[in-house]
């Protein structure tokens, strides 16, 4: 490779890196119509009229919060007596567990017999135990009142394991609603 190029594949190494790493996946669904216009003003249902998306209100606080802040931030005036577009949002917190198979071989592949080694496959533990998770999904609805029809629907869906991961997965999980809305908005007004 020659020195020009060296710096671009790095980068483009490290971006790909990045995002094999995200650990919050988001959908687009339900779209009823494209946008016709860049809306100018918003609200946010759950905050106006109290209704829980999630059963931990502090989780409920971050995402009205966060929405209020993102979309500020973007350009859009909060205004909950004529909003252009409304927000709603719930979750669905799912409790699963997983299988994970213990390998009881070596990295090499299949183990042969080894008179240094320990052999595993002679112990009483199992090779298969299980692991405990909650399945979170954060879905937000973007409606538009003049229409009565829906904008789209964004669902962010991630694993987590504790309280504090789910928090962090929440606060991300705003951050990629905000943004993939954005660039719904740019791709369909232009």
């Amino acid at each position: 490779m020659s020195e020009k190029r060296t710096p671009y594949f790095s980068l483009i190494l490290l971006l790909v890196l990045l995002n094999g790493c995200s650990s919050i996946e988001m959908f687009k669904e339900k779209t009823e119509f494209t946008p016709y216009k860049s809306y100018s003003t918003f609200a946010i249902l759950n905050k106006e009229t109290g209704q829980k998306g999630f059963v931990d209100p502090y989780l409920d606080a971050i995402v009205e919060d966060g929405l209020q802040k993102l979309l500020t931030a973007q350009g859009l005036v909060y205004d909950p007596v004529e909003p252009e577009i409304i927000l709603r949002f719930n979750s669905n917190e799912d409790p699963r567990q997983k299988e994970i198979v213990n390998n009881m071989y070596p990295m090499w592949g299949y183990r042969i017999w080894d008179p240094w080694f320990y052999d595993p496959r002679f112990s009483n533990r199992s090779p298969v135990s299980t692991k405990n998770y909650e399945l979170l999904q954060l879905i937000v609805d973007f409606i538009d009142p003049k229409n009565d029809k829906m904008l789209m629907r964004l669902t962010a869906v991630s694993e987590v394991t504790s309280e504090k991961d789910k928090r962090k997965k929440v606060i991300k999980s705003v951050e990629k609603v905000a943004d993939t809305y954005q660039t719904h908005m740019q791709s369909k007004t232009r």
